[in-house]
């Protein structure tokens, strides 16, 4: 089993308990001690180890993080090279350019972005897609959800859906435009959060020899 680790669910909106849930399956997949927080106050972000950023409304997200004084304990934990998944709306605040004035970007994925690029809510619908770092397809829900346009020469893409960024790491930020939170499938977290962790433990250990 390895250490316990803290991760924070950011729950100003959106999919929290799922987040929640697929957290806690990934952990227990990987033999990792989790506590899960949700975040809604300033002062929890700077003991989180990881974060995850969820959908919802990108620019009520956006207005409530800044209001409660979090965004820039994320910026800060990214800083820090600390993992943080963010998805659907999430990603959205999480670019450098939402081509949105009301929506109060955070800076920290190096890419502009395409909100509801593929529609409404009628238009949400589901794909398998391949995603660097994972063995099998992942079945990825797309509701109302944006896509990464451009991206800066330090960004990789992880998976595209019709020839468009849908997935998408710069640094310990992981992006998807798709709700991984809303399957069975915990990989995604897995990807973004554990997998980092358990790289950063290994840098840490190295360093220490």
């Amino acid at each position: 089993m390895s250490a316990g680790v803290r991760i924070g669910v950011v729950a100003v909106q959106g999919n929290v308990s799922e987040h929640v849930d697929a957290i806690e399956r990934a952990a227990a997949a990987t033999g990792y001690d989790v506590e899960v927080v949700e975040i809604r106050d300033s002062g929890i972000v700077p003991d989180c180890d990881a974060l995850a950023l969820p959908g919802g409304e990108s620019t009520t997200i956006s207005r409530l993080l800044r209001l409660e004084g979090i965004d820039e304990e994320i910026v800060a934990h990214a800083e820090a090279g600390k993992p943080i998944l963010a998805t659907c709306a999430g990603l959205i605040v999480a670019s450098r350019d939402a081509r949105d004035d009301r929506v109060e970007t955070l800076d920290l994925l190096d890419a502009e972005v395409d909100r509801n690029a593929f529609g409404r809510q009628v238009d949400s619908f589901e794909a398998g897609l391949d995603v660097a770092g994972l063995d099998d397809p992942f079945h990825a829900v797309f509701i109302r959800a944006p896509v990464v346009d451009e991206v800066g020469p330090g960004v990789e893409v992880l998976a595209t859906w019709e020839g468009r960024p849908v997935a998408v790491r710069d640094g310990p930020v992981v992006a998807t435009a798709f709700h991984p939170e809303l399957t069975d499938d915990y990989r995604i977290h897995r990807l973004a959060l554990f997998d980092r962790l358990d790289a950063d433990a290994d840098t840490e250990a190295e360093a220490e020899a």
